[in-house]
């Protein structure tokens, strides 16, 4: 490509990282971020999944519906409870609602700053109804069907 095709070409504008680089950045956002699949998959297996879940929104959100298995502590009282309800030898995955909102990175940010080792859930709440996976609420379980956008309709795996 010539340069006045690179410029023109808007996704080309800037031009991609070396592969040095993606792969630094890539490999870091994995280790900050976890998708709801994988989450799913880790609770799901036989014995302990190695993780605690942990939904950072109010009660009444969490009445409306948690991940089966979360651990609820709101943000705000994370300084304050969060020696009482997790242990940090093992990693903490945060949620929120979902991907317009940065409740699961504050929630993160606070847990990170008492020395948990912490990842967040890509996607959030919204994302785990979307996908299909069963969900608690005040009123028992539920799941929704998988929405065919966000998750395969005849598989298990999206093979990602």
């Amino acid at each position: 490509m010539t340069t006045t095709q690179l410029v023109s070409n808007p996704v080309l504008r800037v031009p991609p990282a070396s592969p040095v680089a993606a792969a630094a950045y890539f490999g870091a956002a994995l280790a900050f971020h976890a998708d709801v699949s994988d989450v799913a998959a880790a609770l799901a297996a036989d014995g302990d999944p190695g993780i605690v879940v942990l939904d950072s929104r109010s009660t009444e959100s969490w009445d409306q519906g948690h991940i089966p298995g979360a651990v609820h502590l709101p943000t705000a009282m994370i300084a304050e409870q969060a020696e009482q309800l997790l242990d940090k030898s093992v990693p903490v995955v945060t949620y929120c609602w979902g991907p317009g909102c940065n409740g699961a990175t504050r929630a993160a940010l606070a847990l990170a700053e008492l020395g948990y080792q912490v990842k967040e859930m890509l996607g959030g709440f919204e994302y785990w109804a979307r996908e299909g996976f069963e969900f608690e609420t005040w009123e028992g379980g539920r799941r929704r069907a998988a929405d065919p956008l966000t998750a395969p309709a005849d598989a298990d795996d999206c093979g990602c």
